[in-house]
């Protein structure tokens, strides 16, 4: 729940008087306190803290069945009512000058992840809700799911039946002592450990004091069975660990915190390394803990997804916002368990990113709902959880979210980064904003295949919060979520009174099959404050796990092109076998503008080949810009990719048929001997040959006039002259006729070589006027030299 700082003291007073009148809590929300962006370069580095040490408190559990049982059938525990109005601003980046330049503004394809259980998590049905915000978090096991809320834990099986009901998070520390059993404060994190299927679940503990101190309590299960013992443990911390966030690795469990005076004031980011091995046996265990400078806060620890550990010695990466709107920032953290002394936690170090403004302006609310004013709060301050790391063998990815401004609305900034010597590097990323609902809260992870998945809260001012997904699947175009959007439930009503909505969302993986995704998030049936539900939604994308295992990957390159109405312009499409064995890969194009056709040299090919996509524009196709989908089908799969076309005209004219794409001499005037040819064009599958291959007798000729559009001012075209005698006789010259001036240029002189190969030549010219361009081949009619010229590529620019 990350409880308002400021707010502690009077909390602590108050204590006696909500005890006795429960609804005086429900007080006016407090101001937040919004953080200037710092200055990274005046900011102090990073030091080890004084909450290393080792745990105050360990023991081992009885089974959280019985104490569950006896939770509900005895006491029962009085649940603390809480509401949690605001959150201090981290410190974050200042807004970008420049709009967002990795918004994906259109919707997937048709195809959409296939959903499977869909049920009721923790909510007002079966817990007494009395506070906000949730903090929905789940996770996945062999056979269980377990889910946590800001002070509630419950046992689910995969197919949504009950194992173990909504209750308090401090009953797992029943009998335990301290702050961890004597109060139930909230922020509970649940992780499932794969390489050792174990479940951990945490809490923090003790907040509501003024002066500390405060612990964070950990629960490490016994077995894989979540309702079995745990092995318990209480950490103390100095200042208040606020927004604590669980990350599994195979030297420790990492935290890390936001950490704030007693007075409410933000002091730094803290990450600790709790020792795991101890934790797994029951022994006793430490921590070691670092804290950056004041200049960051919600940093997440990678996280790891799947079976295969990453490499031995590595250290655990963790990842924040930077200091400026194209960066993050990313530290390293080695711990030694033998010797201490040698445990490092470097950086920041900076990794440049598409420049984003974090959304909602200096307060981070503006999240509209149906039906009320109140706006909720987008986070947009930190990273959201979790930071999901893989192992692929022969790439090591990971993959992370936080809420940006798009347009006039709020999407979510996606990231895969992949290690490169240890260091991240961006592989992809995009903004999902594909229309004018504003989305937030995200959480995002990847499948054993490398399909990623994104869940997120979704809301606008016409429709209440409601709970969506969406994905993409490996080899797709890069920074695009290709996949349909799912709604897993819509919400009923919206929260009127509080800005606080759900502070993290949780994607797992289901460690079964490494396919099926598991999604988190909450809803409000009808408006209200403490009447949220929570729900738990699985599903999978395509190709994971499939018995069809061939499959290919699609790109473009140049990726897009600008061309005047009339002329051409030409990519080479590029395909790749990322499983499998290599298919034939059928090619198509769609999303032509009015006027335009596009041809692909060859139109079919193998996987790991490619092809050279020519689109030829005509004088009547409009300016504008067209994303023109490239398809590619194979037996087992069809993936898309984008290639973006910018047509210009302005005063009108503009090169026709300036490729020959349209097979013939449409647009051109024609003398001599002239064809249309579909061998040996420079691109594309066509070219102008003028002259023929057998003696001709003088000027051969095409010749075409046209204005110059505005936003040009250079002519280009490609020749290829084959010419086996001497330029007293044969020759190819190309001149350019400004009409409206009257003079003449010569683009191309006399020239004759045998095989000359493709040569390109411009010539300036000036928008608006008309001109004339002549293409000739002269031959003098000798036996056994015939003379010939290739011409190809008309365009303007």
């Amino acid at each position: 729940m990350s409880r308002s700082r400021h707010r502690r003291g009077r909390i602590a007073a108050l204590t006696a008087i909500l005890t006795a009148v429960p609804a005086l809590w429900l007080s006016a929300p407090a101001a937040q306190a919004a953080l200037p962006a710092p200055d990274a370069s005046t900011a102090p580095s990073a030091h080890r803290s004084a909450d290393t040490g080792p745990a105050v408190r360990h023991d081992k559990s009885p089974t959280l069945r019985s104490m569950a049982a006896h939770a509900h059938h005895g006491h029962g525990g009085k649940k603390q009512q809480d509401d949690d109005p605001g959150e201090e601003r981290l410190p974050h980046p200042p807004a970008s000058h420049t709009p967002d330049p990795v918004v994906q503004s259109s919707p997937g394809g048709p195809s959409a992840p296939s959903t499977g259980s869909n049920f009721e998590g923790i909510g007002a049905g079966n817990y007494s809700i009395t506070g906000v915000p949730p903090d929905p978090n789940a996770a996945v096991g062999s056979s269980q799911i377990v889910e946590t809320v800001n002070t509630a834990y419950a046992v689910y099986s995969k197919s949504g039946a009950t194992v173990l009901a909504p209750t308090n998070t401090s009953t797992l520390w029943s009998g335990f002592g301290g702050s961890c059993q004597s109060t139930n404060d909230g922020d509970a994190v649940v992780r499932w450990d794969t390489l050792a299927s174990r479940w951990v679940v945490t809490q923090f503990a003790n907040v509501s004091s003024s002066s500390g101190p405060y612990y964070e309590c950990v629960a490490v299960s016994t077995s894989a069975d979540a309702t079995g013992s745990y092995y318990r443990y209480s950490f103390q911390y100095s200042n208040f660990p606020d927004y604590p966030k669980l990350s599994v690795w195979p030297d420790a469990y990492y935290i890390t915190y936001n950490m704030f005076t007693a007075s409410g004031s933000f002091l730094n980011a803290e990450a600790c390394a709790l020792n795991r091995s101890a934790m797994l046996t029951g022994a006793s265990a430490a921590q070691q803990c670092f804290t950056t400078s004041s200049s960051y806060g919600g940093l997440l620890g990678a996280d790891l997804d799947g079976s295969t550990a990453p490499p031995s010695g590595e250290p655990e990466l963790m990842v924040g916002l930077g200091t400026t709107s194209t960066t993050l920032a990313y530290w390293k953290f080695h711990v030694d368990w033998t010797t201490t002394s040698n445990s490092t936690f470097t950086g920041p170090s900076t990794l440049t990113v598409a420049s984003y403004t974090t959304a909602c302006g200096s307060s981070g609310t503006c999240i509209p709902q149906s039906g009320t004013s109140q706006q909720l709060d987008s986070l947009s301050d930190r990273l959201m959880f979790r930071l999901a790391y893989r192992n692929f063998g022969d790439h090591e990815s990971l993959v992370v979210n936080h809420a940006v401004t798009a347009g006039s609305s709020v999407g979510v900034r996606w990231y895969e980064l992949r290690l490169s010597g240890g260091n991240p590097t961006v592989y992809q990323q995009g903004t999902y904003a594909p229309d004018s609902t504003y989305r937030w809260m995200g959480s995002i992870a990847e499948d054993k295949v490398g399909n990623i998945a994104l869940g997120y809260s979704q809301s606008s001012s016409s429709v209440h919060p409601s709970i969506r997904y969406t994905g993409r699947l490996a080899g797709d175009t890069l920074g695009s979520m290709t996949q349909g959007e799912v709604t897993a439930i819509t919400g009923g009503g919206s929260q009127t009174t509080y800005s606080r909505w759900g502070d993290y969302t949780s994607m797992s993986v289901d460690p079964a099959d490494d396919c099926t995704f598991w999604y988190t998030n909450e809803y409000i049936p009808s408006n209200g404050n403490f009447n949220w539900h929570t729900r738990l939604a699985s599903f999978t994308l395509p190709n994971c796990g499939s018995t069809a295992s061939n499959d290919f990957s699609i790109a473009v390159s140049p990726a897009s092109s600008s061309v005047a109405a009339g002329s051409s312009a030409s990519t080479t499409v590029s395909t790749a076998v990322t499983s499998g064995s290599a298919q034939s890969v059928s090619l198509s194009a769609s999303g032509l503008p009015s006027g335009a056709t596009a041809t692909f040299n060859p139109t079919s090919v193998t996987a790991g080949g490619s092809s050279t996509l020519t689109v030829a524009t005509s004088s009547s196709t409009p300016a504008g810009t067209y994303n023109i989908t490239v398809t590619g089908t194979g037996a087992s799969a069809t993936h898309t990719a984008t290639y973006t076309l910018t047509v210009t005209s302005g005063s009108g004219g503009g090169i026709t048929n300036g490729g020959f794409e349209a097979g013939s001499l449409t647009g051109w005037t024609s003398a001599g001997t002239t064809s249309v040819v579909s061998s040996g064009a420079h691109s594309g599958t066509y070219a102008a040959r003028v002259g023929g291959t057998s003696p001709t007798n003088g000027d051969s000729s095409i010749a075409q006039t046209f204005t110059a559009p505005s936003g040009t001012s250079t002519l280009g075209f490609y020749y290829n002259v084959t010419c086996p005698d001497t330029l007293t006789y044969d020759w190819a010259t190309a001149t350019l006729k400004d009409n409206t001036t009257g003079t003449t240029t010569t683009v191309l002189a006399k020239t004759c070589v045998s095989s000359s190969g493709w040569i390109q030549k411009t010539a300036s010219i000036t928008a608006g006027h008309s001109y004339t361009l002549t293409l000739v081949s002269h031959d003098d009619n000798y036996t056994g030299d015939a003379t010939y010229t290739r011409y190809d590529d008309v365009t303007l620019s």
